[in-house]
């Protein structure tokens, strides 16, 4: 389909778009006027992570085309648990962890979204009404209008049943909440569009048919497609663990590395997806190929982190990878203190590079450990100063207790 608004152009062409309930009334609308959209998070945990990131360029760019982003911070949400995609119930948090998780995860949209202006981004909290329902008229009022039938045919239900995996009750009334959110934000601030990921679907669906039954309005839903790495794996899914938002629960160095390391097919959809690069430059960054493609991924990793972690943490981590490949030891690499000469196995170690012992002597047995560059045997001693290398994407440096 051919959009006429930029807002779903800008969409189409960076590969933000998946499935939208009705395409041609959206993009219509998103022409003739500004349109209110939203997307929800949930409060589980301090920081948001590379998996939230698709959603949050969306916001970035429905505001960038004039239109009126509302985050959704999910205080009322948590306490029930999203049961998409997951084999077993999320843990359930008292209300002082999702305090603090909520305080913490508002920082980075002030990165990424501009609270003042015509079209200022607006933050609300679910709890303010989902806390507060009576139960016997919201299932009267709201319940009434869905069918456990059709539930049962969504993926965040029926994955879960068709893997034998136990569903409770308080997660099957996810999406009925989820539902009742949109119809809020409908009445509350005129929303009229719920975007999220694939997996979201049927709950963002529930929402658009719920305001329509229950008010007559037009509503509408679009998601993203899952993003996925060259090699199948779930984007943002890592061996070291998950590639947080925030730098205080990832350093600024890893998060720079996380995107220098971009798959060579993945350069050109991840610069389109996690960057504000225009598309002709994109495209000349995409065509470099052999060796030259090394300056798309630093081109990738310098706009990426400047938009999550500002243009000095950009700087910074680039100047970094310049020295410790050049030879020398960036600043902004991971350090270790060291009062004098230490054995390798316990500079791994102290880096976070091994877990224990026995993994670092693997590491070291398998040619991965290097001091200053050179492969070094499990005897071998480093003092401060010293570059330490586990294989080729982890590097840190000793430093002077």
């Amino acid at each position: 389909m051919t959009y006429t608004s930029d807002f779903l152009r800008v969409l189409d062409e960076r590969g933000y778009i998946h499935q939208i309930t009705d395409a041609a009334a959206l993009d219509a609308a998103a022409s003739a006027g500004v349109v209110t959209a939203y997307v929800g998070y949930d409060c589980t945990a301090p920081s948001l992570h590379i998996g939230n990131l698709v959603s949050i360029m969306m916001l970035r760019a429905l505001q960038q085309t004039g239109h009126r982003p509302i985050v959704l911070m999910g205080g009322g949400t948590t306490k029930v648990g999203d049961p998409s995609g997951k084999d077993d119930a999320r843990q359930l948090l008292d209300d002082a962890r999702i305090e603090a998780n909520k305080a913490s995860i508002r920082r980075i949209f002030e990165r990424f979204l501009s609270f003042d202006g015509p079209n200022a981004a607006i933050m609300v909290d679910n709890d303010d009404w989902l806390s507060g329902l009576a139960y016997i008229p919201f299932l009267r009022d709201i319940g009434r209008h869905f069918s456990v039938n059709r539930m049962l045919t969504f993926d965040s239900v029926k994955l879960r049943l068709d893997r034998e995996q136990p569903l409770s009750f308080l997660e099957f009334n996810y999406m009925i909440l989820q539902a009742y959110d949109f119809l809020e934000l409908s009445r509350r601030a005129g929303c009229v569009l719920q975007m999220g990921g694939s997996d979201q679907w049927g709950n963002i669906v529930n929402g658009t048919d719920l305001i329509r039954r229950v008010d007559a309005k037009p509503a509408f839903g679009l998601t993203t497609p899952l993003i996925t790495t060259a090699d199948g794996a779930k984007m943002g899914k890592t061996a070291n663990g998950a590639i947080w938002l925030h730098e205080d629960a990832l350093p600024n160095w890893d998060y720079w590395q996380f995107w220098r390391n971009t798959h060579d097919a993945d350069v050109g959809k991840f610069l389109k997806l996690f960057t504000d690069l225009p598309l002709d430059e994109i495209a000349r960054l995409e065509a470099l190929e052999g060796a030259e493609i090394n300056a798309a991924k630093v081109a990738l990793a310098n706009a990426a982190t400047a938009l999550c972690r500002g243009a000095e943490a950009a700087a910074a981590a680039a100047e970094t990878a310049a020295a410790t490949f050049a030879g020398g030891a960036g600043d902004d690499l991971p350090g270790f203190a060291v009062a004098g000469p230490t054995n390798i196995l316990d500079a791994l170690i102290g880096l976070g590079f091994a877990a224990s012992k026995g993994e670092a002597r693997r590491l070291v047995a398998g040619g991965g450990a290097r001091i200053d560059g050179e492969a070094v045997g499990e005897d071998a001693q480093a003092g401060p100063g010293a570059r330490i290398s586990a294989g080729k994407k982890r590097h840190g440096v000793l430093t002077q207790a």
